[in-house]
């Protein structure tokens, strides 16, 4: 059961990316002005970076249960925990607590260290 809640975990970690790209894209960039236009692309690519960043973490939190060393699950446990759990609490500070950026990332923190 505890590998479901893991992979769970990694196949919401990914949702939560690409929602984290799109909006990106479709709403922050759409309506940004940043100059000069090296600098927007540059951002830009940053962002996404973190998109990338957490797909990869939900991936490897997909692939965890099928590794077969508990020590390779505790370490992507841990490092995933910590990189969402940052974005998480980074967005709520953001966000005065609203919104639901926050409360996604928390679920993945949360089923990842169910599932861990």
């Amino acid at each position: 059961m505890r590998d479901l809640i893991l992979q769970c975990a990694g196949v919401a970690g990914i949702a939560v990316a690409l929602i984290h790209g799109v909006l990106g894209e479709t709403k922050v960039f759409a309506r940004a002005t940043i100059q000069p236009e090296s600098l927007r692309t540059l951002i830009r690519l940053v962002w996404q970076a973190g998109t990338v960043a957490w797909i990869g973490g939900g991936v490897l939190l997909i692939a965890a249960p099928s590794m077969g060393s508990e020590s390779a699950r505790h370490w992507i446990v841990a490092t995933i925990v910590a990189v969402y759990a940052f974005a998480a609490a980074a967005n709520a500070w953001w966000s005065r607590g609203r919104g639901f950026g926050w409360k996604a990332l928390g679920a993945v923190v949360v089923l990842a260290v169910a599932g861990y």
